[in-house]
């Protein structure tokens, strides 16, 4: 079977964003992931299987399969833009690495189209799952949470060993990496925390940068519509001075950092 048939499973693809890479992009959205961020603005991605989201009081089907040929069209529609702004495709989640073969073979058809790609992913699995995609791959943009596996789990029901260990691997590797972490109040948004996550970042082999994604709830309606319980209901976004001061403490590493990414 060649690559154009290799079949995945999606939950939506975003065009014109310019907030997951360099340029005006094209977002895949994989179904499926490894872990359970209690901040996760796509729990519709946490489960592979396909589900029903309530939204506005009207049932929405969430999750399709599909193959490489069948969604490249899409993707290539906007090869103009991405070609003036620097831009290509990235893919996200859920976790990218939960259906490896469907990211390389996806990944394969938009090198071999001539476009930028990118992942944004926790890395969060066997690395062999990780080896297959990095030939195709220009930018992996890579969260670190949190460096203390205990809280790391508490929230996420993940720890974060495979994660670090998977971090410095692909840093050896050609593949564009950069260090993004969502600040979460009462999870990572101390001055120790985040200095902790960029200092270690620092030590990765080629990363020059560190980004700070401030939490907010934009999902938070999303649960509900799921049936699901969201856990960090009354926690409020961190203010913009208060990221001000985190992403001072993140250069003390000398990293190139920045709020967003």
């Amino acid at each position: 079977m060649g690559i154009y048939e290799t079949k995945g499973r999606i939950f939506n693809i975003q065009r014109f964003s310019i907030h997951d890479g360099p340029g005006i992009r094209t977002i895949v959205f994989f179904k499926g992931c490894y872990m359970r961020c209690a901040w996760c603005c796509n729990p519709e991605s946490q489960e592979y299987k396909i589900q029903t989201l309530v939204e506005n009081g009207k049932e929405k089907i969430v999750g399709k399969d599909v193959t490489v040929a069948e969604i490249l069209p899409e993707i290539l529609a906007d090869v103009n833009y991405y070609r003036r702004s620097g831009g290509g495709v990235t893919l996200s989640g859920g976790e990218i690495l939960a259906q490896p073969e469907f990211a390389r073979d996806l990944l394969h058809a938009c090198k071999d189209a001539g476009l930028h790609t990118a992942v944004e992913s926790t890395a969060n699995a066997d690395f062999e799952s990780i080896r297959q995609i990095l030939p195709y791959l220009d930018l992996y943009l890579m969260d670190i949470k949190h460096m203390d596996s205990a809280k790391h789990r508490e929230y996420t029901r993940a720890g974060n060993e495979l994660i670090l260990e998977n971090a410095k691997k692909i840093a050896e590797s050609d593949v564009e990496l950069i260090v993004r972490t969502p600040v979460v109040p009462t999870f990572n948004d101390t001055a120790e925390e985040i200095r902790a996550i960029s200092r270690f970042a620092a030590t990765l082999k080629g990363v020059k940068e560190h980004h700070l994604l401030p939490y907010h709830r934009l999902g938070q309606d999303k649960y509900a519509g799921l049936d699901r319980n969201y856990s960090l209901k009354g926690i409020e976004p961190p203010t913009q001075e208060r990221m001000e001061y985190l992403l001072s403490v993140a250069e003390e590493s000398g990293l190139k950092c920045q709020i967003g990414g």
